[in-house]
């Protein structure tokens, strides 16, 4: 009898001590839950996601739509997940400002993943890869054959501001004078109208404008100056929408959903006719 007055006194012993930490975890899984984009998107019936326009990344169609890559991979991951979506327009200087300002749920926009940007959000597993290239004026640097030819004083670069390409641009070509856009249009033209010597932008841009424009721009490097991957963002604090977004990205890469969709958009251009002038 005393041995099993003294068990039934250590069960509830053991129950005493075990019910704060079971409180505790269920605390504990509320506040992720409270704080999880994949909650609100749920609850709301959509998701919403930010992105800037980038050819051929997200840009306007002759009807006026979204269409381009991100835009393709933002639709299926809203028709995986059984919502619809809401494509939200956004400067790429102020995207992650917006992302943790709960103006939308992610970014989806080919944005790079790099240390600066890693301590402001989180980033999922890369869904896409892609580089910096070059296209260079032929009048004006025909000659130019290695990146120590553009790494001078007298040589003016062009970039869109707040890119990956600006960064590279700064980082390998410190020497030349570089000149930052608000937008990709303006940063081509300064090469095309010979007011500056090359145009650094993500893979595959340059190519596109070397095709666009072959008697007045060429690629001087048959390969990217650098590879870079690019991923979704997330706020931080959320690992709930890394947890689904990354098994997302893990599906559409093994069932070649992602890679069919980057071949259309990067590779080749059966697309152009769709893209307003």
């Amino acid at each position: 009898m005393f041995g099993l007055r003294k068990l039934a006194l250590t069960a509830i012993a053991v129950a005493a001590v075990m019910a704060p930490v079971a409180s505790k975890a269920q605390d504990a899984r509320a506040a992720l839950s409270a704080t999880s984009a994949i909650e609100d998107i749920k609850k709301r019936g959509a998701l919403r996601v930010g992105l800037s326009t980038f050819v051929p990344w997200a840009f306007r169609s002759k009807s006026g739509d979204l269409i381009g890559y991100e835009v393709d991979v933002a639709k299926k991951l809203a028709e995986d997940m059984g919502v619809k979506v809401e494509l939200v327009p956004t400067a790429w200087d102020g995207i992650i400002p917006a992302l943790i300002a709960g103006q939308f749920d992610f970014i989806i926009g080919g944005m790079t993943i790099t240390p600066a940007r890693n301590l402001t959000v989180n980033f999922t597993s890369p869904y896409s890869a892609t580089g910096v290239d070059v296209v260079a004026n032929k009048k004006m640097a025909g000659a130019f054959k290695t990146v120590s030819d553009f790494n001078k004083p007298n040589v003016t670069l062009s970039a869109r501001r707040g890119t990956s390409a600006a960064t590279t641009a700064q980082r390998l070509f410190p020497n030349a004078t570089l000149r930052l856009f608000d937008d990709d249009a303006p940063a081509l033209l300064e090469v095309t109208n010979d007011r500056a010597h090359a145009w650094v932008s993500t893979v595959p841009k340059p190519a596109f404008a070397a095709l666009d424009n072959p008697n007045a721009l060429f690629r001087p490097f048959a390969e990217p100056l650098v590879g870079q991957a690019d991923a979704m963002a997330v706020r931080k604090g959320d690992p709930d929408s890394l947890n689904f977004l990354n098994n997302w990205i893990q599906n559409r890469t093994l069932d070649g959903w992602l890679a069919e969709r980057q071949a259309y958009w990067f590779k080749a251009r059966d697309w152009r006719d769709q893209q307003a002038q």
